[in-house]
């Protein structure tokens, strides 16, 4: 299994390498004898090869993930799964498996075409006959293709929830409530992403050299803010959040937070039943602001017992300060993502590679997007790395200071009303899952145990 992952890993590299040599690797000082028509083409085949090789890794992981289904209840999850529960679950990974290769494939083919075809140049040509201010050209621009997006995307949306959740019994949702969300979604974009998209773009024409940095300011500003206030203004938007009521669970969580020197500020249950069965909890803090979030479906399906080791798990996060920590490492992220888009708009190059002008803000901005696909891959890698840490880390935090079968019991009972794939392959597992599996999660609380015990 680490040998796949080793050589997925290494064509990974090789594309960094390719893109590299293709574009990236020239001086500021010798760039001058460079030949533009040349460069253009090497960016332009790099931007391709770049898409096409992501899509292939993907599917590639994908496929690799349907290797470790089975049609036997593995033994290792006997305690977890019966045997038609099991079956399930299985049913829903290979659905959800045909329906995303079917969609990403159209998306593959459409953005192929689009980049073949020139036709983000051919968009920005067409706007600029209406307005030379590059300001309005970025936001129509992005604007067009946003809707664009949504149009596409809409049936698929509403064939995963209305075909695929409903056939295994998640699905709570009403055709006018998808809609209205949908449309709230659309709105918020437009009314939140315009003002962002248009400070950024008013902060390229007028300082040139800070550029990324006074970008960075503003987008790590905004950052907090929504860690801040997101889920008392955006959430309320979709969801109604009411004080919990049930006194006793209430007196539970607020006695387990006093004893781990935690100040609870506030505790909310979301109506999320009317959306989907499936179960979930929240914690959002910065600074003075705390609030538990719990889904209403979450408190129907666990014990108050295993409610609040889920909610020690949460408080965990804080204790260990992981919130804190993936704040500075998307902001190293992004500062690093910032500086070489600045890097990247001193060739005008990047945006005639899809047949742009010099100058054309909006096209540089969908180039750079694709050929830092390698560095956002890496980025990605290592959110995850440290993100499954931050889990044990959590899950130990619980274990040690409430009652840690408990929390052994409600992520069992999570996994499984979720329908859970609980094996997947190493590959894909290491690519994109954010959470150890629940097996790898109750092995590691296990070894706390037999080490507790053994001290």
């Amino acid at each position: 299994m680490k040998k796949t992952i080793y050589l997925l890993l290494f064509i990974l590299l090789n594309i960094i390498f390719y893109s590299a040599n293709s574009c990236a690797c020239i001086s500021f000082e010798n760039a001058s004898w460079i030949d533009s028509l040349e460069l253009t083409r090497n960016i332009f085949f790099s931007i391709l090869i770049l898409y096409v090789s992501e899509f292939i890794l993907s599917k590639t992981l994908s496929f690799l993930n349907t290797l470790n289904w089975s049609n036997e209840l593995p033994e290792e999850l006997s305690k977890i799964y019966d045997k038609d529960k099991y079956s399930k679950s299985m049913d829903y990974e290979k659905t959800k498996y045909k329906f995303s290769t079917i969609s990403s494939l159209l998306w593959f083919n459409v953005m192929v075409l689009i980049l073949l075809f020139s036709w983000f140049w051919e968009l920005y040509n067409y706007l600029h006959n209406f307005t030379s201010n590059t300001i309005l050209i970025t936001l129509y621009f992005f604007w067009i293709i946003t809707l664009f997006q949504t149009i596409i995307s809409l049936p698929f949306s509403y064939y995963s929830t209305f075909v695929i959740e409903e056939k295994f019994w998640f699905n709570k949702m009403t055709k006018k409530m998808f809609f209205m969300d949908s449309i709230k979604s659309i709105l918020l974009t437009v009314l939140i992403g315009w003002w962002i998209l248009a400070l950024i773009t008013w902060i390229y024409t007028i300082t040139w050299n800070s550029f990324w940095l006074y970008t960075w300011w503003v987008v790590t500003f905004f950052s907090v803010f929504m860690m801040m206030f997101y889920s008392s203004l955006i959430v309320p938007l979709f969801n109604k959040q009411t004080p919990l009521k049930e006194w006793k669970l209430r007196d539970e969580i607020e006695a387990f937070a006093s004893s781990v020197w935690f100040t609870l500020d506030n505790i909310y249950v979301i109506d999320w039943s009317k959306r989907s069965t499936k179960a979930n909890a929240y914690f959002s803090w910065f600074g003075p602001k705390k609030r538990i979030v719990l889904y209403d479906t979450l408190i129907s399906d666990l014990t108050n017992n295993e409610l609040v080791a889920v909610l020690a798990h949460e408080i965990g996060h804080y204790k260990r300060k992981h919130t804190i920590q993936m704040l500075i490492f998307w902001m190293i992220q992004t500062w690093i993502m910032l500086f070489i888009l600045w890097l990247a708009l001193k060739f005008p190059e990047v945006s005639k590679a899809l047949w742009a002008f010099e100058g054309n803000f909006a096209v540089w901005l969908v180039a750079f997007g694709i050929l830092y696909t390698p560095i956002s891959i890496i980025f990605g890698l290592l959110g995850s790395i440290l993100s499954r840490k931050n889990e044990y880390q959590a899950d130990e935090f619980a274990w040690l200071n409430y009652k840690p079968e408990k929390l052994k019991s409600a992520l069992i009972k999570l996994s499984r009303n979720n329908l859970s794939n609980l094996r997947p392959h190493p590959a894909y597992e290491f690519f994109y899952y954010s959470h150890p599996t629940v097996l790898k999660r109750i092995k590691a609380l296990d070894s706390i145990k037999t080490k507790k015990v053994k001290s």
